[in-house]
């Protein structure tokens, strides 16, 4: 069962990030749900996140919610390959690294701007969507 990624899909950082994913996901082990669409909306609902102010990246894989930091590392190590040396992020304290991605987070718009509507996948890619 693929892996679920929440993303903010009027981020240009995050757009950027769903764009690696897709190219670097050969085994299409993960799918997508904008934060602004209704599946997205309601996974943040679900796990305790404000979808008006989220300041989280959500992973949802194998029945467990992973965030932040741990959900990004969990991510790229899953795209295999060399991207598995992403672990070694692991080694330094999450009270260290979390700290550091909401900063990004909190100034994801500014830092990288913002899309008017959410990222369109292309006709090969949109089943990957949940919205």
């Amino acid at each position: 069962m693929a892996g679920v990624i929440v993303f903010d899909g009027v981020c240009a950082l995050c757009s950027r990030w769903v764009r690696f994913l897709l190219r670097f996901d050969r085994q299409q082990r993960y799918r997508f749900a904008a934060m602004q669409g209704t599946h997205g909306r309601s996974l943040l609902q679900a796990h305790g996140l404000d979808p008006d102010d989220p300041l989280s990246f959500l992973l949802l894989e194998d029945g467990r919610a992973w965030t932040d930091t741990d959900a990004i590392v969990r991510v790229l190590v899953g795209l295999g390959g060399p991207w598995r040396l992403a672990a070694v992020l692991r080694a330094v304290p999450r009270r260290l690294r979390d700290p550091a991605y909401r900063v990004l987070a909190r100034n994801r718009y500014r830092w990288f701007g913002r899309h008017d509507r959410c990222h369109l996948p292309d006709a090969g890619q949109v089943g990957r969507f949940l919205d």
